[in-house]
Parts: structure tokens; C-alpha cells; sequence
């Protein structure tokens, strides 16, 4: 089940029809309820794999020494780090969530890292971003943008900041290959719930990551929301037999 939710003017928060409004606020609650345990989840719910997943995203960005980098739902700051060494002491990197909560969190796990001098912070909603139009020479934005109430409207966004020839990539949960489509649907269904019970204590937002993900498009349908949405050359990659993929798009 994935629903294209571009030019909505409702969306879904996992398996209920919400408005757009109301989607964003759902969402924010949920991430101020799961920061405190985030990475820790994380870790149980892909096995450590996630790690690699995220070094190979930016492996696949192409980031250069000295480029400015914008991290849209930069979270706990995993991707920020990998760009912030990317990017070097002559760029920047600009830490990007909608979330207070994620966002701190993020910012004091980087500064405890010894991350600071090239790195901003920016509370921001991907669909809205404020930013001077052409100013990033990549976008990125890892396990956030099903969380949009409007996928569309973030990519518009989006494509408004980037400088021309500049790259969009996108690191998110996606429709797994059939061969493992019925285990993981079990484990994304089941096993996730319980430790968001568990562990997380907050079994109903797990339940929420679940469903959003059955109802995130397909790999094929977000080439087409990005494509609608003035990208070029967009092309996606899977991980783990399609459990994630990486998509990307350029500003020309």
C-alpha cells in the first residue's frame, strides 16, 4: 500500500487521513516523544545496518571539499557529521529539522563529537524553507521525507535553494523485493511496535513508523513526484533488497 499524497490538500499520518496541518504537528509529536531513545532504536530496528547505509549515502552525494550542504531532517546529526568531514574546514553544512527536540539533540551530540566550526543549525519545515534561492550546492535529507505532509511541496522547496546543477538525494525506507516481502513485513508490523513498547516506551509511535513506511510510494512513484517537481536525471539505487533506497534528482 503507498499513496502519492503531491497536490494534496490531505495526507497520511500511517494508515489515518489527516490534513496536511495536521499530519505536521502528529509528526512533531512523535519525534519529541522518541528522541531521548532515537539511536538506540535505530540500532536494534536495523541491526547496526543503518550505519552503513548512511556512509554509503554519502559516498553516492559526490559532496565536495569546500561546498555548502544543506541536511534537511538532519535529526541526530549521523549525516551532518559525515558532510561536516566532507565539506571540510572551507564549507558548511547547515543542520536542518522541523523538530526542536531532534534538532538539540543533534546539535549537542555533534558539538560533544568535537563538530563545530563548520556547522549552522535551522529550525525549518522542508515544504517552507527560507533559505535565498540557488544557494546549496546539495540537498539531503535522510528517513525524513515521508514524514512531509506534502512530499511535492518539500521537493519544490527544495528545488527553489539549490544552485543550478546542484543535487537532491534522498535516503529513505522504500518497497522491499519480493523476496523478503513477507518477513519484513511481519518484523516492520510486529517486531517494531514491540520495541517501541519496550525499549522506546511509546509503542504507538513506532506503530506510526511502521505504517509510514507501508504507505511511502514506491521507488518508481517517487521518481515521478521528483520529476514533476522539476528535477532532472533522477535515478534511484536499493540497499537491503529495496528495505531503503537512495534517490537523486539535479537542478539544471
Amino acid at each position: 500500500m503507498s499513496e502519492l499524497n503531491n497536490n494534496k490538500n490531505s495526507a497520511s499520518f500511517g494508515y489515518k487521513k489527516v490534513t496536511e496541518t495536521e499530519k505536521t504537528s502528529l509528526v512533531d509529536n512523535v519525534f519529541t516523544s522518541v528522541t531521548e531513545r532515537y539511536d538506540l532504536m535505530n540500532d536494534l530496528m536495523s541491526f547496526g545496518v543503518h550505519r552503513f547505509w548512511k556512509k554509503y549515502f554519502l559516498l553516492c552525494s559526490n559532496i565536495k571539499k569546500g561546498e555548502k550542504v544543506l541536511d534537511l531532517a538532519a535529526g541526530t546529526g549521523d549525516i551532518t557529521k559525515l558532510i561536516s568531514r566532507a565539506v571540510g574546514d572551507s564549507g558548511k553544512v547547515v543542520s536542518c529539522d522541523i523538530n526542536y527536540a531532534m534538532l538539540s539533540q543533534g546539535r549537542d551530540n555533534l558539538i560533544d563529537a568535537g563538530y563545530m566550526k563548520n556547522i549552522f543549525y535551522v529550525q525549518s519545515d522542508a515544504q517552507s524553507l527560507s533559505f535565498q534561492e540557488n544557494s546549496f550546492d546539495h540537498v539531503t535529507m535522510a528517513f525524513g521525507l515521508r514524514n512531509t505532509a506534502n512530499i511535492g511541496k518539500a521537493l519544490e522547496s527544495i528545488y527553489k535553494i539549490l544552485k543550478p546543477g546542484g543535487s537532491i538525494q534522498v535516503l529513505e525506507f522504500s518497497k522491499a523485493e519480493k523476496i523478503i516481502e513477507k518477513p519484513y513485513g511481519i518484523f516492520l508490523n510486529k517486531v517494531i511496535p514491540l520495541l517501541g513498547k519496550y525499549v522506546a516506551k511509546d509503542e504507538d509511535s513506532y506503530k506510526y513508523l511502521a505504517e509510514s513506511i507501508d504507505m511511502h510510494p514506491s521507488q518508481n512513484d517517487l521518481i515521478k513526484i521528483m520529476k514533476n517537481s522539476n528535477f532532472k536525471n533522477c535515478k534511484f539505487n536499493n540497499l537491503s533488497f529495496g528495505v531503503v533506497s537512495i534517490h537523486k534528482g539535479f537542478k539544471i
